[in-house]
């Protein structure tokens, strides 16, 4: 594969909070304590200390989950039983098939970074947590793929399992890889691909299971060591962290105001509306991971409320019930492990930078926030069709009508195109020259004729698109030129890896699609690379 680049500034949808963390530091630093570097990485695990009897517990259990990954993942875990050792952590809600096709990248951004620090002299593992205990079955239950024409499909399993739920604990029934199966036909790697899908999901398991065996399939020479926190085992090391945290509710709540009010005041956003009322926990009842509000002391859930000393008692008795909210998650994670660096997304940076100041209060460090890998794969065709129209990649990430106008205008016949074009410009500049005999007269008169020449502008546009349509009405193979790329580069208005999954990828480019983006991951590098097959 050769590779492109582009800022993640440039992409559709980035939020300035992420874009400044990438590339303007200065602006996010208080937010921030780390640069995203593998440099600040290396500083951040100075900082990391795990008490020796909570590392080999945590590794006792992490061999325990463990227990069928390849040589790489049991030489990690051995590794992460020394002290000093630290991880490069991430992870993500456990979709159907594998998810996005960005968690792939993910992971394998961590492998990565764990490579290069432990390179430069910081042995390092890399870490997966598995985001089972998150209940929006919704999130999960599908995947998108794409056929040999490149069209986007959505596969949806049927499931089995409690409303709101933990996802983890919710059965596939039918993950519908005949669907799949179908759609891959005429793909050279279909039948590896769909083989490797049946053997995570084949006898209808958990989410958390068919997924945590997919990518253990996928990943086996990684050395990438997974973990799931709906195990007693982890639940009982959380603990502390988690009864710390109700204890310490009103500190932490105010901590978490400020920061809000900060970082709307720096023009960023909040990625929670955290409230006085937010709870900085979630409990499990009746298997249902259920919100609370807090209220003088109390925590209401719908149907009962809870004194602070109850939710405690819970905590001692049943660790299981008592969950994290979306801020203390990555503190959890993070107080279990010495992580000396995050990979994360747009959403998780944001998150990370709202949760900084639980860091500071529970923990007193916080890891280096890395980037994840952001790609987008495009084959020889795709690149022919760029090619001939002479578009970009970026031209591409508009809405597919904005791609058609642009694909439209560049078959409009060329005699037309050069008389619309020469013309506009003609009638540019004359309105341009009496707009400025106006204003030297009568300025009044020169605003009224401004105004007059932006109407005249609009209809010269509007015949331009006009123009463009028909000529791409006329050109039924140009209307399936711009299905493709739009398709393909910037499925249902997205990026491409927030859209479709692993599977199609595999079945495209076959299981060494793999080890050829590990090849393009470059540790800490913020832009978006275009991977070219």
């Amino acid at each position: 594969m050769s590779a492109v680049s582009l800022p993640q500034s440039d992409l559709p949808g980035t939020r300035r909070l992420y874009a400044d963390l990438l590339y303007d530091y200065g602006g996010v630093g208080r937010f921030f304590p780390h640069r995203p570097s593998v440099e600040a990485a290396k500083d951040a695990a100075s900082d990391v200390g795990l008490d020796a009897r909570h590392r080999q517990s945590l590794v006792d259990e992490l061999r325990r989950q463990n227990h069928d990954g390849g040589a790489a993942t049991l030489a990690n875990l051995d590794r992460l039983a020394s002290q000093g050792t630290v991880v490069v952590a991430t992870g993500q809600q456990v979709g159907l098939l594998g998810g996005p096709v960005f968690t792939l990248y993910k992971v394998l951004t961590a492998v990565r970074c764990a490579e290069e620090l432990t390179r430069c002299g910081t042995p390092a593992v890399p870490v997966f947590w598995l985001a089972t205990e998150d209940h929006d079955l919704d999130e999960v239950n599908h995947t998108w793929v794409f056929g040999p024409t490149g069209v986007p499909r959505r596969i949806e399993a049927t499931t089995e399992g409690e409303s709101g739920a933990a996802v983890g604990e919710v059965r596939v029934l039918e993950a519908r890889l005949d669907v799949a199966e179908a759609l891959f036909e005429g793909m050279p790697f279909a039948s590896e691909a769909v083989s490797l899908a049946r053997s995570a999901y084949g006898a209808a398991p958990l989410f958390g299971q068919g997924f945590g065996a997919l990518y253990r399939s996928l990943l086996r020479e990684s050395g990438i060591v997974f973990l799931c926190p709906m195990e007693p085992g982890i639940r009982e090391l959380a603990a502390p962290l988690l009864r710390n945290a109700i204890e310490r509710t009103p500190e932490l709540t105010d901590a978490l105001l400020r920061r809000g009010t900060s970082l709307l005041a720096a023009g960023y956003h909040q990625q929670v509306h955290f409230q006085a009322s937010t709870s900085l926990v979630m409990l499990f009842e009746d298997s249902r991971r259920v919100a609370l509000k807090r209220e003088n002391g109390i925590y209401r859930a719908k149907s009962r409320s809870y004194s602070r000393d109850e939710l405690l008692g819970r905590l001692a008795e049943t660790p299981l019930d008592i969950s994290p909210s979306a801020l203390l998650r990555p503190v959890m994670q993070d107080f279990l492990l010495p992580t000396a660096a995050l990979v994360a997304g747009p959403s998780e940076a944001a998150y990370l930078g709202q949760a900084s100041v639980l860091y500071e209060k529970l923990l007193g460090r916080m890891p280096a926030v890395l980037p994840r890998a952001s790609f987008t794969v495009l084959d020889s065709v795709l690149s022919k069709l760029l090619n001939k129209y002479r578009l970009s990649w970026s031209d591409c990430l508009v809405p597919r009508r904005e791609l058609e106008v642009a694909i439209a205008s560049k078959v409009v016949p060329s005699p037309l195109q050069e008389v619309l074009q020469s013309e506009r410009a003609g009638i540019g500049h004359s309105l341009e020259q009496i707009e400025k005999a106006l204003r030297s007269f009568d300025p009044t008169l020169a605003d009224s004729f401004e105004l007059s020449g932006q109407k005249i502008g609009y209809q010269l546009d509007k015949i331009q698109s006009k123009v463009s349509r028909e000529a791409l009405r006329r050109s039924e193979t140009s209307q399936l030129h711009a299905a493709k790329l739009a398709d393909s580069l910037y499925p249902t208005d997205n990026l491409q890896e927030r859209v479709y999954g692993v599977l199609p990828f595999l079945a495209k480019y076959g299981l060494s699609f793999v080890d050829r983006v590990l090849d393009a991951i470059e540790p800490g590098f913020a832009d978006h690379k275009v991977l070219i097959q």
